[in-house]
């Protein structure tokens, strides 16, 4: 079966007191429309149609990567205007499942669910009762549970005010029924605007029939209205990704102090402790420990490495049983070898560590490759950078490096080679050779100039 899904996501979001539009307010690191665009991707193969207006251009600049048919509305005169500019855009055959930008949380099993369900040329609804439905159109009934009307909390009768099943907002439409219908709505309300509740009530007086789908799950009808509600939705969205995780063999020590804000993929025995936060795509191997108060962003992690606590990740590759940390800062281009052993207060950037090197104390590396068994020593650091432009450091196999060391690049460390402690090493050290530097003397160059950018080499 063919079908067109359409978001609606034109909505100031006054609420929100936000220069943004709310739909681009993140929830799980993502803008809430985008976790609402890929509900639907799950559902029909037909990009969705997402009817914008506030801050459009805004909205599709920042959201330029998504797969959807961008439609505006210029005026926002309500969801049945709203849904009016879709239709062009929606073949007739096509019965259609409206979404909300704004209603992050909803499953793709429950909408697949809820479309299996509902009848042949019925008109489908979901509802959900709630202990405080303030804010929300309530759903009208007959005295044979039928359901008759929806009517918008504004318009509603102090009696009908008492009622608690509300309306979600995510109808499944037959083919053809918008077609017929949105041209009748009229906006005879205190909004002056055009509700697409207001088809139920057409519905009945056309005897077609509505298929209310209830539901149990506040959170996952939920919409975004105001800050706070956007914070209640976050903690719902941590705790199920802790608890899909749970499921597959991971121990999350405390799942109200987790936080994925992309895409975790972890293997089995894992081990994450309080207030982990995770973004972009994470890969963890079987096997692993996350110390508390960890940050890792888009990373890979080999089986059996241990994380130890307020480390940094940020765009590495940690081969397995490495230990890192605690206080450890990995920058996007590290690549650590297996056994390698990363330390306190040491900060890696854009360097290969070999097999089983060991890092361990209050020192910098970077723009480096270091060789396997490698032992570099407390306050360490590589002078990569000149003012003006980064060099490298490389250090062969089995060399030890001396506390307090700097090593001023471009510069080869020999295999074997050892550097005494305090030394400033200006020129390639050799192999299996003990090299010492001691200054004695301090001295000023006249006339010194800067070091001038070097100009990068064009492709052919």
């Amino acid at each position: 079966m063919a079908l067109s899904i359409v978001i609606l996501a034109a909505g100031q979001g006054k609420r929100m007191q936000s220069a943004l539009p709310k739909v681009l307010h993140r929830l799980g690191g993502k803008p809430l429309l985008e976790h609402v665009v890929n509900t639907a991707r799950g559902i029909a193969s037909e990009p969705p149609i997402v009817i914008y207006g506030h801050q459009g251009e805004t909205l599709r600049h920042a959201l330029a990567d998504l797969n959807v048919t961008w439609v505006e509305q210029k005026e926002q005169l309500g969801t049945g205007h709203a849904l009016q500019q879709a239709l062009p855009h929606i073949p007739n055959e096509n019965p259609v499942l409206v979404l909300y930008g704004d209603v992050p949380l909803t499953q793709i099993a429950t909408l697949k669910d809820f479309i299996a369900k509902t009848p042949k040329n019925a008109l489908g609804l979901i509802t959900v009762n709630l202990a405080n439905p303030t804010g929300f159109g309530r759903i009208i009934r007959d005295a044979k549970q039928n359901i008759i009307n929806i009517i918008e909390e504004k318009d509603l009768s102090d009696a009908q005010k008492q009622l608690t099943e509300i309306n979600s907002g995510i109808y499944f439409f037959p083919e053809n029924f918008l077609q017929k219908n949105l041209s009748r709505l009229q906006n005879n309300n205190a909004q002056q605007e055009y509700y697409l509740t207001d088809v139920i009530n057409m519905a009945v007086k056309d005897n077609i029939s509505i298929h209310g789908f209830q539901h149990h799950s506040e959170n996952e009808l939920a919409g975004v209205n105001d800050r706070a509600q956007l914070a209640m939705l976050e903690r719902a969205y941590q705790i199920q990704q802790a608890e899909k995780l749970m499921k597959q063999g991971v121990t999350i020590l405390d799942p109200n102090r987790f936080d994925v804000r992309g895409e975790l993929i972890a293997g089995k025995d894992v081990t994450i402790d309080i207030n982990v936060i995770f973004e972009g795509r994470v890969v963890i191997g079987n096997n692993c420990t996350i110390g508390p108060n960890t940050v890792i962003r888009n990373t890979v992690i080999g089986d059996g490495v241990e994380i130890r606590a307020n480390s940094v990740i940020d765009g590495a590759e940690i081969a397995a049983d490495c230990i890192i940390g605690p206080f450890a800062r990995l920058r996007p281009g590290t690549i650590l070898a297996s056994k390698s052993h990363i330390g306190n207060f040491v900060e890696i950037k854009n360097s290969v560590i070999g097999e089983a090197s060991k890092v361990n104390h209050l020192s910098y590396i970077g723009d480096s490759d270091v060789g396997k068994r490698v032992n570099i020593g407390a306050g360490t650091i590589t002078c990569n950078y000149d003012g003006v432009n980064k060099h490298k450091t490389i250090i062969g196999d089995d060399a030890f490096i001396g506390t307090n060391t700097a090593l001023v690049a471009p510069i080869k460390v020999g295999e074997g080679a050892y550097i005494a402690t305090s030394s400033t090493i200006t020129r390639d050290a050799p192999a299996h050779q003990l090299t010492v530097c001691r200054a004695r003397e301090q001295r000023s160059i006249p006339n010194w100039k800067k070091p001038s950018k070097k100009s990068e080499k064009k492709e052919s």
